[in-house]
């Protein structure tokens, strides 16, 4: 299939079908539900649910092609050697990572909390990646899967916008891949975060990536 062009900011984004994956980030009980890391933090969850249903519309149609998919989980090992004393000590006392809460230990591999929605979750034949930081690439073997499957172009969803979600599309700049978000499948606790975000990525002519909307990339692949 010829390369397709998606309307998106800071001007088109061409894509070749061959070489693109989708990446969704963190789309995690503990982050979108209450009672989990996320609500431990003080936020409002309740703010990241309008991402679900674009991530569920964007992840039928790149099923429906047979393009890659790729889910992430922060999340850590049941006796947290993977996680910095830094990050143990964020959340309320009582709610911090590896401590038990409504759904299980939180952010623990495993764990009830620690699960992708339903909305959202894998099916046979996609890739998962439990992440212990923020990039998709920290201590993971992401760029090795991509590698193997010839992927240069990665496109991007999930939460949160500012913080996992642009920490990943940063990793994957600096490593050489051309990157797109779609604005409606990302959310983050507050609002104008997720705006200052959207006008970082592609200003400079793109210095981070693009982003588009979902209705167009649907367009373009129709």
């Amino acid at each position: 299939m010829d390369a397709i062009t998606v309307p998106a900011r800071p001007g088109p984004f061409t894509l070749p079908p061959a070489r693109t994956a989708l990446i969704v980030i963190d789309m995690q009980r503990d982050f979108l539900e209450p009672g989990g890391f996320g609500e431990a933090l003080g936020n409002d969850v309740s703010t990241l649910r309008p991402a679900i249903a674009p991530v569920a519309r964007l992840l039928a149609l790149f099923r429906a092609r047979g393009w890659p998919v790729i889910h992430t989980r922060e999340s850590h090992r049941p006796d947290l050697s993977d996680c910095p004393p830094a990050k143990l000590s964020r959340g309320a006392p009582g709610l911090r990572i590896g401590e038990r809460g409504p759904m299980g230990r939180i952010l623990v591999r495993g764990e009830a909390g620690n699960a992708i929605l339903p909305e959202c979750a894998p099916v046979a034949g996609e890739i998962e990646i439990a992440k212990p930081g923020k990039g998709a690439f920290h201590r993971t073997d992401l760029q090795a899967m991509l590698e193997a499957r010839g992927i240069s172009h990665l496109v991007f969803a999930g939460v949160t916008t500012e913080v996992c979600v642009q920490t990943s599309m940063r990793e994957a700049n600096d490593r050489g891949y051309e990157c797109l978000l779609i604005e409606e499948a990302t959310e983050s606790y507050f609002p104008a975060f997720k705006a200052a975000t959207l006008e970082m990525i592609p200003a400079q002519g793109g210095i981070v990536g693009w982003t588009a909307k979902l209705a167009d990339l649907e367009a373009a692949l129709a």
